[in-house]
């Protein structure tokens, strides 16, 4: 007599089960650093980690979204993935509005407060990016928040990048750059997962 695990039935029933488990861990995560990133880039004017806290907001929705789609078809979910694109997509118009501001009134960031919470970030979003590396694959549901996950690294990373040259030339262009290039990394993955859902939209819909 066949098992169901034999033939990967048990697996496959498996897999929405263990996303939704890793899911619920990321969205946690990304609310309580959301609180944590945005009163820090407010205490020290630094407009990369507030642009990274708007990632990290940005990133909650798409993990909520990803959630509720995780047991239904393909269409939900490339509509889910189109979702969290536009979220994307709007985080960094506010960016570069934010950056646009702080050009025509700079002020340098406190950097202690930057590098201290740019590495708390960065761990928090290690473990993300670790949780979600072995279901970016499943499908556009989860490739599409696993995408997410390593901007949260290349941001984390530029964050640390600018608090470090903010010290060194006691200037405030180096947060500004650096949130600027941040605004241009949310544009092109927005347009590389709209892009996606689109195309699976059309699969599913047979056109």
């Amino acid at each position: 007599m066949t098992s169901c695990c034999d033939n990967k039935a048990c697996d496959l029933e498996k897999i929405p089960q263990g996303q939704s488990k890793v899911l619920w861990i990321v969205l946690a995560i990304n609310i309580v650093m959301f609180v944590v990133e945005l009163t820090a880039g407010w205490l020290s004017d630094s407009l990369a980690l507030t642009g990274d806290s708007l990632d990290m907001l940005g990133d909650s929705i798409a993990y909520g979204a990803s959630l509720y789609v995780i047991n239904m078809g393909q269409a939900a979910k490339a509509r889910s993935a189109a979702l969290k694109g536009g979220i994307i997509l709007v985080s960094a118009v506010g960016i570069l509005g934010a950056a646009i501001f702080r050009t025509m009134n700079p002020q340098t960031p406190q950097f202690g407060i930057m590098t201290v919470i740019g590495i708390t970030a960065l761990i928090a979003n290690v473990i993300c990016l670790t949780l979600l590396t072995r279901h970016k694959d499943d499908d556009i549901n989860m490739s599409s928040v696993w995408l997410c996950s390593r901007n949260d690294i290349i941001s984390n990373t530029a964050v640390l990048g600018a608090a470090g040259l903010v010290w060194y030339f006691a200037s405030p262009w180096p947060d500004l750059i650096v949130g600027i290039a941040l605004t241009v990394l949310f544009v092109k993955s927005a347009f590389f997962i709209l892009k996606g859902s689109r195309r699976e939209l059309r699969v599913t819909s047979g056109a």
